[in-house]
């Protein structure tokens, strides 16, 4: 059953349905930052460090700790920004939600209204029927 609020629900369906996809998708940027975050974690552990030799080795090895410990950080605030991200699209979807839902109920209620509205009809309806076929019988009764 139609009712005006009918094109308005599919409308805030299908807004709600996007910024479901939208957290989605951020949910999986965030898995890949916290996944590079753990892999540039572990990757510094696997740097040897040299126990002997030239100054040169060390400090090669020194300016690799150092690019790896930057790109950890780069990754820890890739991470924090992504879950921003997260927070900001689940705020949406939640806003997005309620506003379905309510349009939603303006809809059932309608429809509700419009169901009884014809329940009471169809019974004013049959009780005139009712009345008519029991006038009948009255004048049918005495012409006997």
């Amino acid at each position: 059953m139609k009712t005006r609020y009918t094109s308005l629900v599919s409308v805030k369906k299908n807004i709600m349905q996007k910024s479901e996809r939208e957290l989605q998708s951020v949910n999986a940027k965030l898995k890949n930052a916290k996944k590079a975050l753990e892999e540039s974690k572990q990757d510094i552990n696997t740097i040897q460090t040299p126990q002997n030799g030239k100054a040169s080795s060390f400090l090669a090895t020194r300016t690799l700790l150092d690019a790896q410990r930057s790109l950890i950080t780069h990754n820890e605030e890739w991470v924090k920004y992504t879950q921003g991200e997260v927070q900001q699209a689940q705020q949406k979807l939640q806003k997005d939600t309620t506003e379905f839902e309510k349009f939603k109920y303006l809809e059932t209620e309608e429809i509700k209204k419009k169901l009884q509205e014809i329940k009471i009809k169809e019974a004013k309806d049959l009780d005139e029927v009712a009345l008519m076929t029991f006038g009948r019988k009255d004048k049918d009764l005495g012409e006997l």
